[in-house]
């Protein structure tokens, strides 16, 4: 079983204006409201793909309630906890104006609450995704205390975090992490543009524990240096950019769920870029078919 956190879900309102105008009433052309947060973007891709997982996170008031509802709606099996106080996000993405988003805060988080994942964390025995920011409520240090308690455990952890957040965890050897080109320059202070330019830095986190690195790159592609010493990297597949939401989450999926199908890196780095360039040639998250297709071309 596969298991991801999000730890500030949200609904996500996505709407599309074609005139917008400051200050002035505007209508909207087309309206979408989805489940958000990375680890559900990834839960949902792996439903999509037929691979049962199990969704954790912090959901609140009326909205969370909603999102635990479509979240259950897409199949995947939802065990948020309930906060008593305070009211889940709801981020507003205005993907007609060149990708521009209004992202609430979200609810805060107790001590009581985080203590209860550690425990849902405890019967964990495959796999768990870790990704996205942590709340300010929250201990800054929340993802290492959760590799720290399922050391020795026999669990693959994937991290897709950036920076400081990324950092302190190598020490505990994740299975995968998956930054972009310009989350990998910002962590060493360089540009990073070229598939080749990559290479280099992306082995830099290797060294420092993290066991695969993969490294999306929107329309450049995608680069895998691989714990076997394989370096494996792409162009991009062709297509036309619909929605760039949650494309690097859907290549994590693809990624899982191909290194779950053969073993094989390289397969699992063809579903990762097919997922997430599946991802965002659609309005929605990938579907199975959609990825399929992709992965042919890949």
């Amino acid at each position: 079983m596969i298991y991801t956190v999000t730890f500030n879900p949200s609904l996500d309102y996505i709407v599309s204006v074609s005139d917008f105008k400051l200050g002035l009433t505007n209508r909207t052309d087309s309206e979408l409201l989805l489940p958000g947060g990375k680890g559900i973007n990834v839960s949902t891709v792996l439903q999509n793909l037929g691979i049962a997982n199990t969704a954790f996170g912090f959901t609140a008031g009326f909205v969370g309630e909603e999102v635990r509802k479509e979240v259950e709606q897409l199949g995947v099996k939802a065990e948020f906890i309930s906060l008593d106080e305070g009211v889940s996000r709801i981020n507003l993405k205005l993907k007609s104006i060149d990708g521009t988003e209004i992202n609430g805060r979200g609810p805060k988080i107790p001590r009581e609450a985080v203590d209860a994942l550690m425990t849902q964390l405890d019967r964990l025995d495959d796999t768990l995704v870790l990704a996205g920011s942590i709340p300010a409520s929250m201990p800054d240090d929340i993802y290492q205390k959760i590799m720290e308690r399922l050391d020795g455990r026999d669990v693959r952890i994937v991290v897709d975090a950036t920076k400081d957040l990324l950092l302190n965890v190598l020490g505990h050897h994740p299975f995968l992490i998956k930054p972009n080109n310009h989350e990998l320059g910002d962590i060493f202070g360089v540009k990073l543009s070229e598939r080749e330019e990559v290479v280099p830095y992306a082995k830099k986190l290797q060294e420092k524990g993290a066991v695969n690195v993969l490294v999306s790159m929107a329309g450049k592609g995608a680069v895998l240096l691989a714990e076997d010493g394989s370096v494996y990297a792409a162009e991009a597949p062709k297509g036309t950019l619909k929605n760039g939401v949650g494309a690097g989450d859907s290549m994590v999926a693809g990624f899982l769920a191909g290194y779950g199908e053969s073993g094989d890196y390289e397969h699992a780095f063809r579903m990762g870029l097919a997922a997430g360039s599946a991802s965002a040639f659609s309005e929605q998250l990938a579907t199975k078919d959609e990825i399929k297709k992709v992965y042919e071309t890949c």
